[in-house]
């Protein structure tokens, strides 16, 4: 016997509900799984796609894409603190400046740098004195040739002989002042007193000759400020004189605190070569003399009271206790070793 099943009817609505329900499930199933979406970016929506294309973006949608992912970049980046730790350009160049400013400042205080500070010093020194004194004796000429030509006609022998009369003084002035400048580098100042009485005629003549034209009584009419015009010039060559030669042994006996001891260098080294006694074939005094061994105790007492560097130069002892050279150097000799008496030898400055 057989039993014929009967077909759905479409119709039915249990069936229809049953036929949609299977038609989404299948749906859904062919649908590709969803990938995740890159950090900084922005995804596409599905209804912007159609036929598997991007539907066309506006202007504006672009532009605020771009800010919203550039916003996600930036809170990534600001997070990070290394940017604040970086040296700016002002910074660098400000200490740039302040470690050459230290090193400047360390340099400046090397005995080898003071030493070449003292050069310049003495060098610039030296240069405007010599421009002063030449003016100064140049001035002078002018008013000796008054002077001397007594009045006579321009151009005539004496005339232009009178031209002569202040130079031949001058140089010779200008030679001792030189001398003088010689021996005071050399911590050894001129104190000779008939070289200051030759000085002091030059000077006085070049004086007197400037102003006898136009003193009181002489000129026919008086002018003060005339007078003092001419008296200038030997003023001051007179006091370039007497000052320069001072200036220049201070400068001899300044202490850079460079070595005292040790092999001669010819940069920092011992500046005075060898000393003998009297000049003669004889010893050099071993023990010094009740004079320097009072000059010895009186460089102690000083040493102990600050006033003289523990290892004194030769040029510095002269300066203070105002002895001679060779005195000067048995003391230093004494000081810097008292056991042994002074090198007859080599004796460093």
């Amino acid at each position: 016997m057989t039993t014929i099943t009967p077909s759905p009817d479409p119709g039915d609505p249990y069936i229809a509900d049953g036929l949609a329900a299977l038609q989404d499930h299948l749906t859904q199933a062919a649908r590709p799984a969803p990938t995740a979406t890159p950090a900084g970016t922005v995804a596409v929506p599905a209804d912007d796609v159609v036929s598997g294309e991007p539907a066309p973006v506006s202007r504006r949608v672009r532009r605020l894409r771009a800010e919203v992912a550039e916003a996600h970049q930036l809170a990534g980046l600001q997070e990070d603190d290394v940017p604040l730790l970086l040296d700016t350009p002002k910074v660098r160049k400000r200490r740039r400046k302040a470690n050459e400013a230290a090193r400047l400042h360390a340099l400046s205080r090397e005995p080898a740098q003071l030493a070449y500070s003292a050069a310049k010093a003495r060098r610039r020194i030296n240069i405007g004195l010599t421009v002063a004194l030449v003016l100064a004796l140049g001035w002078s000429t002018a008013g000796v040739q008054v002077f001397a030509s007594d009045g006579a006609d321009a151009w005539s022998p004496g005339w232009v002989f009178a031209w002569f009369v202040e130079p031949f003084m001058s140089i010779a002035l200008l030679c001792f002042v030189a001398a003088r400048a010689f021996f005071g580098t050399r911590g050894q100042p001129v104190k000779d007193p008939v070289l200051d009485r030759v000085e002091r005629l030059f000077l006085f003549l070049t004086l007197g000759m400037n102003a006898f034209p136009y003193l009181p009584g002489v000129a026919e009419e008086f002018s003060f400020p005339r007078l003092v015009l001419h008296l200038l010039g030997p003023i001051v060559a007179y006091a370039v004189v007497t000052g320069w030669p001072r200036l220049l042994a201070q400068f001899a006996a300044l202490d850079h605190g460079l070595p005292t001891s040790g092999p001669a260098d010819p940069l920092t080294g011992p500046l005075t070569g060898l000393t003998y006694g009297a000049n003669t074939a004889g010893p050099v005094r071993a023990t010094p003399s009740p004079e320097v061994a009072r000059l010895i105790e009186r460089a102690r007492e000083l040493i102990a009271a600050g006033e003289l560097p523990q290892a004194p130069s030769a040029y510095r002892l002269q300066r203070t206790l105002r002895c001679r050279m060779d005195d000067a150097r048995m003391v230093r000799d004494h000081l810097s070793n008292p056991s042994s008496p002074p090198d007859p030898g080599m004796s460093r400055p």
